[in-house]
C-alpha cells in the first residue's frame, strides 16, 4: 500500500490554518491586553483545530460536517466549562473567557468550510463585544457625578 505524501488539499489548508492564525492572534490579544486566561495560543489552537476537524470530516465524508460541527461545540464547551470558576460568595469568573473560546471554535468552523468573510467579521465582533461598556458599570459611574 503506498501512501501518497501529497492530497490535494495543502494549499487550501494552508490557506485556511493563516485565517486561523490571524483570527486567532487578534482575539487572542484583546483578551490578554484584559489579563484574561485564554490568549493568542488557546483561541489559535482552538480555531484551528475545529477548523482541521471541519476540514477532514468535509474530505472524509462530506455530509458529515453537521455531526463534527455538533462535536465540536460539545468539546469546546467542555473545555470552556474548566474555565470558568466560581469565586467567593456568588461571584463568578471567566464566563466571558470561556464564550470567548466557545466562538473562537465557532469561527474556526466556518474558516474549515471556507466561509472566510464571516470568519473576519466574527473575529471583529469578538474584540469589539468585550469592549462595550457594561451597564452596571455605566450606572455606578453615572452615580458617583451627582
Amino acid at each position: 500500500m503506498t501512501t501518497e505524501l501529497l492530497s490535494g488539499h495543502e494549499i487550501d489548508f494552508l490557506i485556511r490554518l493563516a485565517a486561523c492564525l490571524v483570527c486567532g492572534t487578534v482575539i487572542g490579544i484583546e483578551r490578554e491586553l484584559r489579563g484574561k486566561p485564554a490568549g493568542i495560543s488557546t483561541h489559535c489552537f482552538v480555531i484551528a483545530g475545529a477548523c482541521l476537524f471541519t476540514m477532514v470530516s468535509a474530505v472524509a465524508d462530506p455530509n458529515s460536517k453537521a455531526r463534527v460541527a455538533a462535536q465540536v461545540v460539545s468539546g469546546v464547551g467542555f473545555l470552556g466549562a474548566g474555565m470558568i470558576i466560581k469565586a467567593t460568595g456568588d461571584k463568578i469568573r471567566n464566563l466571558t473567557t470561556a464564550a470567548a473560546v466557545w466562538f473562537a471554535a465557532a469561527i474556526g468552523l466556518a474558516i474549515g468550510v471556507g466561509w472566510l468573510v464571516v470568519a473576519g467579521a466574527a473575529t471583529l465582533y469578538a474584540v469589539i463585544v468585550p469592549r462595550i461598556p457594561h451597564a452596571k458599570k455605566f450606572l455606578r459611574d453615572q452615580g458617583d457625578d451627582e
